[in-house]
């Protein structure tokens, strides 16, 4: 029996006892894994490797597989075995994460790969400095497009208070723009970062800010400019989180009867006041 059947059981068992852990040992071997979709994306090792390194390595390769089937669960992995063996193949070299890149992966690995008479040549993009973004692209219309999503997380209590709150934020791109163009992106002086100081008055303070390996992480140090090389298409530019009160404009009650169970969406508009 290889090391990876010994895993699926293990896992059932310490569900059933309530002892689960994102890390699962059986002797000296280690099995750090991530469930998605009733899938288990699982890691083997048997050194003290970089816990946080595997992670990572682990949830890029779930990116990668969504860009690549959109839907990633069993019957999409069993209809893309193929492609499945060649990310594998191009992602990791002898235990080593390679290339993660989705846009520079795309480029000699498609869907379509059987129909190709000769395989194509890794692009030259995999060992430049700018990994992330081909040479020679080309568009009749350059255009970029940027869109702000944030997301508000509330906990309630079942007197109506909020007991915690919070924006999860991100900033997503479209770029399709000729060359190796640099993009440069303001911050008012109304937006503070983690740690860079007394908070001012009305500033909004992002924490747990997370930016694409494109963005030039020294300018952003000294100027607070995000100075970048887009990749090409759809790519997300930053992450960020918000630690803030949110006055919620719905609100959702749940009433138990004895016989059923009643869900009610109340809209309130809550009318804020601003002192200057």
């Amino acid at each position: 029996m290889g090391l990876i059947e010994k895993f699926l059981p293990i896992v059932m068992e310490r569900e059933e006892e309530g002892q689960m852990a994102p890390v699962v040992q059986l002797g000296e071997v280690h099995f750090v894994y991530v469930k998605y979709n009733y899938l288990y994306i699982v890691v083997i090792t048997r050194k003290n490797a970089n816990i946080a390194l595997l992670f990572t390595f682990i949830y890029k390769l779930i990116a990668i597989f969504v860009e690549y089937f959109k839907d990633l669960e069993e019957e999409s992995i069993r209809d893309n075995f193929v492609i499945t063996y060649e990310l594998l193949d191009e992602v990791m070299d002898f235990g080593y994460p390679q290339t993660t890149d989705t846009k520079i992966l795309q480029e000699y690995i498609t869907q379509e790969s059987h129909k190709l008479e000769i395989a194509p040549r890794p692009p030259m993009a995999v060992t430049n400095a700018v990994s992330w973004r081909s040479e020679n692209i080309k568009y009749r219309k350059n255009e970029v497009f940027l869109d702000v999503i944030e997301c508000v997380n509330l906990l309630v209590s079942s007197t109506g208070n909020v007991l915690r709150s919070e924006i999860v934020g991100s900033i997503k791109m479209r770029v399709y723009l000729s060359g190796m163009p640099e993009l440069r992106l303001g911050v008012n002086d109304k937006v503070r970062f983690e740690n860079t100081g007394k908070a001012k008055a009305r500033s909004v303070e992002l924490e747990d800010v997370k930016f694409h390996q494109c963005v030039r992480l020294s300018r952003f140090e000294n100027d607070r400019t995000i100075s970048f090389i887009p990749p090409d298409g759809e790519f997300e530019l930053m992450s960020y989180r918000l630690n803030t009160h949110v006055s919620p404009t719905l609100c959702g009650l749940c009433i138990i009867p004895t016989n059923n169970v009643l869900y009610k969406v109340l809209t309130l508009h809550i009318a804020s006041v601003i002192l200057f």
